[in-house]
């Protein structure tokens, strides 16, 4: 039996749509990884270079969202598409927004940097080392989640989202009453307030990403705290097709961990923190570049650290 050919473009159609992304999602990575980089090592001369870097790439990053968009209209012009096919075009419009809103964050932290570089006296806070690990794993997994297919870490995403607040609350406490202290560090802090909210806007657009590619693989609506209520259909799905999923992927991601964790609604910050932990321990490479995911689909991105 042969593949006509009409099959056969329109699969490499449809591939082509998620290799974009993931190119995309690898390009974003890259930004965002340097601004966080730099504003975590504020001091340090190895990452004085860095927000340039985050500069050069928007222009990239928006080139790529117009490409996308192209092609997902092209692809909507052909009016015939599965079930599957239709919700990987509409996720992907709305994938790349989140995207591309993510590398203008990376910029604004560039900007946060350089003014902060000029400031006298600007000490980073002791937990935003810790709010931007939290945020790397976040964006991370959800480009491994877009890669494979994964639903159970687009699931542990979303339950992180609440450690990346938790950390942007106590940093502003703390900066408020030094501010209110010393009045020198006015500057500084407001700066470093700034940065914390668009860490935390970062984790929510990552978690916009996540709750995309469960509707995409799933169908499963997970927006606006719904993912408790489809926790029982999504949790039977997985089952359904561990063997399937298990053979397909490359690396262990922990899949009955997010499942149990996602199914838990009661655990206290230090909990949720040692979870954090635990998994970015177990996969550092992962949290800090998903290069080993997909190496052939775009170069590696190389971050100087201090």
């Amino acid at each position: 039996m042969t593949t006509s050919p009409s099959v056969f473009s329109d699969a490499v159609m449809y591939d082509t749509l998620v290799n974009y992304l993931v190119s995309m999602a690898r390009t974003v990575e890259g930004a965002m990884n340097r601004a966080l980089d730099a504003i975590v090592s504020l001091e340090s001369p190895r990452t004085a270079a860095l927000p340039s870097e985050v500069f050069l790439l928007e222009p990239r990053i928006n080139e790529m969202e117009i490409v996308i968009d192209e092609h997902a209209v092209r692809l909507l012009r052909q009016g015939s598409f599965s079930d599957d096919e239709l919700r990987l075009i509409v996720a992907a419009l709305k994938i790349t927004n989140d995207l591309e809103r993510i590398g203008d964050l990376a910029v604004n932290l560039a900007q946060r940097v350089v003014s902060l570089r000029e400031m006298p006296g600007a000490q980073v806070p002791e937990e935003l080392a810790p709010m931007a690990s939290a945020v790397r794993a976040m964006v991370s997994q959800s480009l491994g989640a877009l890669i494979f297919r994964n639903v159970d870490m687009a699931t542990n995403v979303l339950e992180s989202d609440d450690l990346v607040d938790q950390y942007r609350d106590r940093i502003f406490e703390q900066l408020l009453q030094r501010m209110t202290q010393e009045t020198q560090l006015v500057s500084p802090g407001l700066q470093f307030i700034l940065a914390t909210r668009h860490l935390e806007r970062i984790a929510d657009h990552a978690t916009n990403i996540a709750e995309d590619i469960i509707f995409w693989v799933r169908g499963l609506d997970v927006r606006h705290g719904r993912a408790l209520l489809n926790l029982p259909e999504l949790a039977e799905d997985t089952a359904g097709i561990a063997a399937e999923d298990s053979a397909e992927a490359t690396v262990d991601v922990g899949d009955e961990v997010a499942i149990e964790k996602a199914a838990s609604s009661h655990r206290t910050p230090k909990e949720v923190a040692e979870t954090a932990d635990d998994w970015t321990t177990q996969r550092e490479g992962v949290t800090d570049n998903s290069h080993a995911f997909h190496s052939h689909v775009t170069g590696a991105c190389e971050t100087e650290r201090a």
